[in-house]
């Protein structure tokens, strides 16, 4: 099983198109997470096209995206809990309230958005994840999203895609 995990597309405002090095993941995907900051349903309809989307909304979402998403999911994906929040919100880090959010679930892994920095570590006996953003690095120094791949008889993998430009990857 192949899950693409992306965040803060903000399409069309940040990104005309998903870039190349997306699409050819997301070619490849069973499942894909989006934390967030979408823009617009169009980013869904495109996503869509490749595999089934589990997601939530984020702060810049308009209201055709927070109907059709809430402000926290928990998915399971073979035995996996996984916690998603796009980790907006007041006081404290975006990283603090993601991990708060989900401080009373049983979950393994907490998937988060908002701050646009890729983060892979583990917190408290949980791994938490920002897949970075595809389209708006902000000080950045590359574009990222995320992959999590489950192999039968391994221990599954999480990990960072990054690339450099956007715009000759655009398709």
């Amino acid at each position: 099983m192949n899950i693409i995990i992306i965040s803060d597309t903000h399409m069309p405002r940040k990104g005309k198109s998903l870039p190349l090095s997306l699409v050819k993941e997301l070619e490849q995907s069973d499942l894909i997470i989006h934390a967030g900051d979408w823009q617009t349903l169009d980013v869904y309809e495109e996503l869509k096209q490749y595999a089934p989307i589990s997601g939530v909304y984020g702060n810049v979402d308009d209201n055709d995206i927070r109907e059709r998403f809430e402000f926290k999911e928990i998915i399971e994906c073979s035995s996996l809990k996984i916690g998603i929040t796009h980790g907006h919100g007041r006081n404290k880090t975006t990283e603090k309230r993601a991990v708060d959010l989900f401080e009373d679930d049983d979950v393994d892994v907490i998937i988060f958005g908002h701050s646009h920095i890729p983060v892979h570590k583990e917190y408290d006996g949980r791994i938490i994840f920002n897949p970075g953003s595809p389209t708006d690095k902000r000080r950045q120094p590359m574009f990222s999203f995320g992959k999590l791949t489950f192999t039968e008889g391994k221990p599954f993998k999480l990990e960072h895609v990054y690339f450099d430009d956007r715009k000759d990857q655009e398709t």
